[in-house]
């Protein structure tokens, strides 16, 4: 179940990345869309993997969980933020761009430290 919400999370940060960045490339040019796409295309890619890494029982549970919702979370408080600023001049709240930024960094924080506890735990 919760890898199925991961890639469910996935997909709509790809289509919305793609469709940010088209909109980067058309509509609104010069306007950050592009990093706001380019950070939910990647960010999706990632959870599919961390998915796949949950699965196969590569990274320690918990913290993989932390991480991956993290990444989620950021992503969509960065690229969210951006968006609503590029169409409507407003923001989802002060500081949200930065703070989801904050929250991609410390997410692969943990997601590293989930990979050592694995390595710790042994085989």
């Amino acid at each position: 179940m919760t890898t199925a919400l991961l890639v469910t999370l996935a997909g709509l940060m790809g289509a919305g990345g793609v469709a940010l960045a088209a909109a980067s490339a058309h509509a609104l040019p010069d306007a950050g869309l592009d990093s706001a796409g380019n950070i939910l295309i990647f960010h999706a890619a990632a959870l599919v993997g961390g998915a796949a890494l949950l699965n196969a029982d590569v990274i320690w549970r918990p913290l993989a969980l932390i991480a991956l919702f993290g990444l989620a979370l950021g992503a969509f408080l960065f690229s969210g933020d951006v968006a609503l600023r590029a169409y409507t001049g407003n923001r989802l709240f002060p500081m949200a761009a930065p703070t989801g930024g904050s929250i991609l960094i410390a997410s692969w924080l943990v997601l590293a430290a989930g990979g050592i506890a694995a390595l710790l735990r042994g085989p």
